[in-house]
This record gives structure tokens, sequence and C-alpha cells, in this order.
């Protein structure tokens, strides 16, 4: 077999995937490409809408674009290869792998930093909204995007050059359906103990403190909603940041359940929570903001409009 770097001798894994039996794999096939063509078309719209009506030139649909074009992104580097593997070709090259881990964990982690972005953009919204527009400049919205974009990147480098280090000798059969760090790590046949420690200590401080910074927000905002006299005026509040919740209540809750336990206790049961972060929730967000904001829907449909005339 051969070899692919001085520490492995595997040449690629085996994806065993959602299920093993061939009855599966076609109903599978048309579920996911159904759910993948939903997913690019919605976000494509979400992205063409934002850009094409000056009316949603503001900075919290300006990181909406970005949040639609990451979730493109990262289902790309997913579903196709699960539909590569429902109806033929189940192995994957170990540089493939190593390369699909890396874009999952940098594109996974964006999502997560721009929800933290946007969370950020609503406390400043709804508790000082004298100073929005200074506060929010375009300069201002750049550089945060920049960041969200930059860190998780770094990020996932780290744990992929660490993982790169593993020796994998006999065993190349990965049970699940890509190829993720936790699973990866089980079939390594060398010590995992400094990419457990990693994971763990910047791992969590990576994963957790987008989480934080989008609590203390929310925390801050109910705050102030709370202090507004009017019943009207604290419902016009917080439906700027009900879709927002549901978003990340969607992203975070099935990212935690995955993430935040020990390598042991990783089981297939977990595939169903990967699905809800990495395809299911991608494939909502489009539907959660445009079904519960007003401006966006009226983007939407001038975008339409536009179309039809054309």
């Amino acid at each position: 077999m051969e070899r692919v770097n001085q520490t492995s001798s595997v040449s690629e894994f085996i994806l065993l995937g959602l299920s093993s039996q061939p009855e599966d794999q076609k109903p599978l096939f048309i579920l996911f490409l159904t759910m993948y063509l939903v997913t690019i078309t919605g976000n494509l719209f979400i992205i063409l809408a934002i850009h094409s009506d000056p009316q949603l030139q503001t900075p919290m649909y300006f990181f909406l674009s970005f949040l639609s074009f990451t979730d493109i992104c990262f289902t790309t580097t997913i579903v196709p290869r699960m539909l590569v593997s429902f109806l033929s070709e189940k192995t994957i090259s170990y540089a493939g792998c190593l390369t699909q881990m890396y874009f999952i964990y940098a594109l996974g982690n964006t999502d997560s930093y721009l929800l933290a972005v946007m969370a950020l953009d609503r406390y400043v919204a709804i508790c000082d909204p004298f100073h929005y527009v200074t506060t929010m400049n375009h300069h201002r919205c750049v550089l945060l995007v920049a960041f969200s974009c930059s860190l998780p990147h770094l990020h996932s480098l780290l744990h992929t050059l660490l993982l790169n280090r593993l020796t994998f000798c006999d065993n190349n059969v990965i049970h699940h359906f890509l190829c993720d760090l936790s699973p990866l790590m089980k079939l390594s046949c060398s010590s995992t103990f400094l990419n457990e420690i990693v994971i763990m200590s910047e791992g969590s401080v990576v994963l957790v403190t987008p989480f934080l910074c989008i609590t203390f927000s929310y925390i801050r905002i109910l705050i102030t909603v709370l202090k507004i006299p009017s019943a009207a005026g604290k419902r016009k509040a917080f439906s700027t940041c009900g879709s927002h919740l549901t978003v990340v209540t969607l992203f975070y809750g099935s990212i935690f359940y995955v993430y935040l336990q020990p390598l042991s206790t990783y089981t297939a049961r977990d595939h169903i929570a990967t699905l809800v972060y990495t395809v299911l929730t991608s494939m909502l967000n489009p539907f959660i903001y445009s079904l519960r904001n007003k401006d966006l829907k009226q983007g939407l449909r001038k975008l339409m409009g536009r179309r039809k005339s054309q």
C-alpha cells in the first residue's frame, strides 16, 4: 500500500456513511441531494437580495450575506462527498480526508464567529442605538468579518497538522459520514494525548468564546428591552433578534452535544447532531431569516420581480 507520509501506512480511509444497508443508499442520495440544492438556492437568493437592494445595505445584512456564503461553502465541503458514497465510492484518500476535515473546522468555526458578530451587532443596535452608525461603520464591519474568517482557519490548521503527525496502521474504517477529528483519532495506533489536550484547551476556547459573546450580548439586550415601557416597543426589539436566536440554538445545541464530551464517549449516535449543524442549519438559515424579517422578504420579492420581468 502506498505510503502517504512517514508516520502512516494508510493511503485512504473508508467512510461508512449513515447506513450500510444497500436499500437505504438511493433514498438517502435523493434526500441529501434535495437538501443540498435547497441550501445552495436559498442562501444564494439571500446573498443576491441583500446585494441588489439598497435598503438592505446595513451591517446586519452585510454579516448575513457572509453567513450565507459560508453556509454554501460549508455544505459543499460535506454533502457532495456524501452523495458519491451513497451510490459508489466509499473510500477517500488520506490527503482528501485531512483536506475535508480542515475545511469543515475552518468553515464551521467561521459560522460560529459570524453568529457572534451578528449578536454584537444586535447588542449595539438595541443597547446603544444613537452610536450605532459610528460604532458599526463599514471599516469595522469588514475587520470583524476578516477576523471571523482568519482565526478559524488558523485553528483548523493547528488541528490538521497535529492529526497528520499521528500514525495510522491497519484500521482505516471511519464510522462516520465525514472526516471528523474524533473518529480519526480513535483509528490512530499512536498516542493522541497531545491532540486531546489541545482539543480540550485551545479547541474549547475557540468554540466557547463566541458562544459567551452571544450570551453576554443577549443578556444586555434582555436587560435593555425589559426597561422599554411599551409592549409594542419590546416586541419590535425582540423581533430583530428572534431569527438569530433560533439559528444560534440549533447550531450551538448540536455542536456542544458533539464536541464537549470525552473522545472515548464519541459514538455513532452523534451523527444526527453532526447533521444538524453541518447540513440542516445551513439549509434552514435562509428560511429562518426570511420568514421572520419583513425587510428581507421585501428584498426577495423585489429580486424575484426583477427576474420575472427580464
